[in-house]
């Protein structure tokens, strides 16, 4: 319930906060006296949290005791979707207030400053209803305005005027406040709120389906007509320099600026049997200076991989399916080396993000670089670390075994199942067993797993099978584990964030000799489990006993081998 306030009680108020202030402590006489001499009738409270004075913690606590007002966590408060609507979301930035839910004569909204006089009355006039106040910190409103004020019905009508499904040539005359380039920012906006890694435009037979991939899952976000497909795929294709005439598989890449903050925009599209479809993949570059420490190796695990990264030469083999963070991985990796004295080249497609200091080639088929013509004029540009981004065939894993010969370090991701099957892929493609017994340093397979979400996370009796799982891995039983329940943070799934779960082989002088015998991959795998290898599995469970991670993620994504 929140403070049923008047413009009474909020008038008197302002004498009251500055005797509460003095007696708490806080502040002294003369600081107030000066404050109040240089603004007059400003309102006091803010002035010395922008001062930093006090904290905005302090105040929200001295108006509870002062005003009498009850406060809320916005973290886990499920807003009303209809209280939303009665204050536009420019008005709730301008005044850091957020509507919480609607009452049968009032409107409870969250606010940092409950003895804004002038805010209260204008909130009051626009939601045409009583206000009452709960006090909320000020950087929890902001996060819950970020999260909660959606562009999808902006994007909706931005596209309720199109009828006609053939109108390639308004993406290519778009003005900036054209309703395809509008709704395109749109779309792209709520991706990066909502921490999406990637942005889905899906023809189906009557509907433009949008989706989000968020912490590795697609979630729907908007269902627009048809008639959008055309004019977005287009203007999506004129952002990414691509050629809008040609409906073959393209790729193309665009710059955004959200916040002063520039994010990379990779685009991939086809045509499907509805039409042409295209995924955006979202490139935050904050992520890209995440450091070992940030991914989630156990500490044991960490200590082995790090020794791998300090060998002066060989090659270091990082696996995993697509979307399992092994770029991730690798640029951590190169970010810890020392770029002054060292020459660190690196060929990928595409360069997902860009470094200081470090060399980045980017692979281009039709001019005829491609990773063996790169890796191969690398060779002659003297490097000491090379990144190679994927082992992708039989010309390119035989150079890089070469460079590992031959005096460099070299990292190099390929799609395998667990770190055993690395080395086996690199025979695979035709490398002789002598050369990758010789060559690799150690392999590391990796999976990416949801964390709990802290806001929301309570104990709870997990499902039968991720029982038996926890049980049987790691050899004790328990019944409860930590789950979300779903809150605003999370957008209700449960989970906030990933982490990775790693399995660490370091390639002995004995897996060496058994590469070298042709033995199976379940030998080698037995071997290495003699010499303290960690298994995939294993390694998640721990995360799971540390109430990182819950057994039924593990199993949804972490592949067993036993």
């Amino acid at each position: 319930m929140g403070s049923k306030l008047n413009m009474d009680t909020l008038s008197k108020s302002q004498g009251t906060l500055r005797q509460v202030l003095i007696e708490s402590g806080l502040v002294t006489a003369e600081q107030l006296e000066e404050i109040a001499h240089e603004n007059g009738d400003a309102e006091v409270g803010q002035l010395l949290v922008e001062r930093g004075v006090i904290t905005p913690r302090q105040l929200a606590a001295i108006m509870k005791l002062q005003l009498n007002i009850p406060s809320v966590n916005l973290n886990t408060y499920q807003i009303q979707p209809e209280a939303l609507q009665l204050i536009p979301e420019s008005l709730a930035r301008k005044y850091n207030v957020i509507p919480l839910t609607i009452t049968s004569d009032a409107l409870q909204v969250a606010i940092a400053n409950a003895s804004d006089i002038l805010t209260l009355e204008t909130l009051t006039v626009l939601a045409k209803r009583r206000i009452e106040l709960v006090l909320a910190d000020a950087s929890e409103i902001q996060e819950a305005i970020n999260r909660n004020y959606k562009a999808y019905r902006e994007i909706e009508e931005q596209f309720s005027g199109i009828a006609s499904p053939l109108l390639d040539e308004i993406a290519v005359k778009a003005s900036a406040d054209a309703p395809v380039v509008r709704a395109l920012e749109l779309i792209i906006h709520e991706a990066i709120k909502s921490r999406a890694s990637d942005i889905h435009i899906e023809p189906e037979e009557n509907r433009l389906r949008v989706r989000h991939r968020i912490d590795g899952v697609l979630h729907e976000t908007v269902s627009l007509p048809l008639s959008a497909q055309a004019p977005l795929i287009s203007r999506i294709k004129i952002m990414a320099n691509m050629n809008i005439a040609d409906h073959r598989p393209q790729d193309g890449q665009f710059s955004v600026r959200v916040k002063d903050k520039a994010i990379d925009i990779r685009v991939a599209t086809i045509t499907t049997a509805y039409g042409e479809m295209a995924v955006l993949r979202v490139l935050d570059k904050s992520f890209a200076a995440l450091s070992l420490n940030e991914l989630g190796f156990l500490p044991g695990s960490l200590e082995k991989y790090e020794r791998m990264l300090g060998a002066p030469f060989g090659m270091v083999l990082i696996s995993g399916p697509t979307g399992s963070g092994k770029t991730t991985t690798l640029y951590a990796s190169i970010n810890g080396f020392d770029c002054k004295g060292r020459n660190i080249i690196t060929v990928e497609d595409p360069i997902e993000y860009r470094f200081k200091g470090i060399n980045q080639i980017q692979i281009n088929a039709r001019a005829g670089l491609t990773f063996a013509s790169g890796l191969r004029s690398i060779m002659r540009l003297d490097p000491n670390v090379i990144l190679v981004g994927e082992i992708r065939d039989s010309e390119t894993a035989k150079i890089a075994i070469q460079a590992a010969l031959t005096g460099h370090l070299v990292l190099a991701s390929v799609h395998a199942n667990d770190s055993v099957g690395s080395l086996f892929r690199l025979l695979d493609l035709g490398v002789e067993p002598f050369l990758v017994s010789a060559a690799v340093i150690g392999s590391v397979a990796q999976r990416m797993v949801r964390r709990v979400c802290p806001y929301c996370r309570h104990p709870s009796l997990a499902p039968v099978q991720g029982r038996l799982a926890y049980c049987k891995e790691m050899n004790e039983e328990r019944t409860e584990f930590s789950y979300g329940s779903g809150c605003n943070s999370c957008a209700n799934t449960g989970y906030l964030g990933r982490v990775a779960s790693f399995e660490i082989l370091p390639v002995s002088d004995e897996i060496r000799r058994l590469l070298l015998t042709g033995v199976s991959a379940a030998e080698i795998r037995a071997q290495a489990g003699k010499e303290g290898m960690v298994s995939m599995l294993h390694d998640a469970m721990h995360k799971v006993k540390a109430d990182i991670t819950t057994p039924c993620e593990v199993l949804r994504c972490v592949f067993s081998i036993e």
